[in-house]
């Protein structure tokens, strides 16, 4: 197939004009002296430029047939039959072109999101829950270090013996949504703890919640509807957390979310980094609310990426780790070392192919 339908040319031209517009920002010498804005632009024009110039070049193949077209009424036996060969592999190049177009248009809007929060917290089975929930995130840490993304933690709690109750990591980085937006949901593991003296398999799980960042940070909460409070922290950790106030507490009024951040000694970065979680939360509370609203339509993501959805379970006598929404199982030892490139490929191939049904 080498046409396409009018709601995705329309949707096209508008990508290969905003790619434009973007490259002139990039020039605009007011732009470059926010860096913030240039990278989110750069990372944005970065993300379409593929569809961009693919299409540049679906709309130039035609012009390039009429012009063999001529040639092979040319009259002229040499030149007719290597125009002949060249028409035939410029229709192929222009299906090509345009599955690829299809494929690379309903992926575009995940790789342009280059900034999420990633939670991870123990869930069922007690200690071995805490030391599981610690895997996942070691995990995580380990693939973020095999793409090249810029990680910060924003706030971990240890589990009693070992592992964490509760971590949460801010990811920078190009198509960090598009490879992590897959893993929202419950991961169920089944081993020996080592706190298991008989050697029976034990079944734990932890959950995983993969929030992207709202582009514009700034508008994504109302400043008017937070209520914020500055505490000193609470726990351990010496005479300055017990005595200064540095933790840093805020509510979202209007949906009772709250935020607590005492990660570090300075009251800035704990605002900071609390501002940056309440925006998510913020956000997937807003999506998950419209996805509820057009429950009659098929959610984007494979699953829901709800907390409660199991969507894999890795058995460790047989080592492997089962992806249940697609059914197939991966080497278990791989994954745990970060090598999570098998199952997000198999999961994006499976969640375009669902897309393109839907166009």
């Amino acid at each position: 197939m080498d046409q396409l339908p009018d709601n995705l040319l329309r949707k096209l031209d508008e990508l290969s004009a905003e790619w434009t517009s973007l490259g002139r920002e990039l020039e605009d010498p007011l732009i470059a002296v926010d860096h913030r804005r240039t990278r989110a632009i750069a990372m944005r024009r970065s993300a379409i430029e593929p569809i961009a110039t693919a299409f540049t070049r679906w709309r130039a193949l035609p012009a390039e047939a009429a012009s063999l077209q001529e040639l092979v009424e040319s009259g002229d036996p040499e030149l007719t039959t290597m125009a002949k060969a060249d028409l035939a592999a410029l229709a192929t190049e222009r299906s090509m072109l345009a599955d690829t177009l299809q494929e690379a248009l309903v992926t575009a809007g995940d790789r342009a999101v280059g900034n999420l929060i990633l939670e991870v917290r123990a869930g069922v089975g007690g200690d071995e829950a805490g030391l599981w929930a610690g895997d996942l995130c070691a995990m995580y840490m380990k693939f973020a270090q095999r793409r090249g993304w810029r990680v910060e933690e924003l706030e971990s709690k240890p589990g009693d013996a070992g592992g964490v109750s509760q971590a949460i990591f801010a990811i920078t980085g190009s198509g960090c949504w598009s490879d992590l937006g897959y893993e929202g949901g419950t991961h169920q593991v089944k081993r020996v703890p080592a706190t298991e003296a008989q050697g029976r398999v034990h079944t734990s799980t932890a959950t995983v919640a993969v929030l992207p960042e709202p582009e514009d940070v700034e508008s994504a909460v109302d400043p008017a509807e937070v209520k914020e409070m500055v505490t000193t922290a609470q726990g351990p950790g010496g005479q300055n957390v017990n005595k200064v106030a540095t933790a840093v507490h805020l509510i979202h009024l209007p949906t009772g979310i709250e935020v607590r951040m005492q990660e570090t000694r300075s009251q800035g970065q704990n605002r900071e980094k609390a501002w940056k979680l309440l925006r998510a939360r913020v956000l997937e509370r807003r999506e998950a609310e419209a996805a509820a609203r057009r429950s009659d339509q098929r959610i984007a993501m494979i699953g829901s990426g709800g907390r409660a959805e199991k969507i894999r379970t890795y058995r460790w006598k047989e080592n492997v780790a089962v992806d249940h929404r697609i059914e197939r199982s991966f080497p278990l030892h791989g994954l745990l070392a970060g090598e999570l490139e098998p199952v997000v490929g198999a999961l994006r191939a499976a969640d375009i192919a669902e897309r393109i049904k839907a166009l």
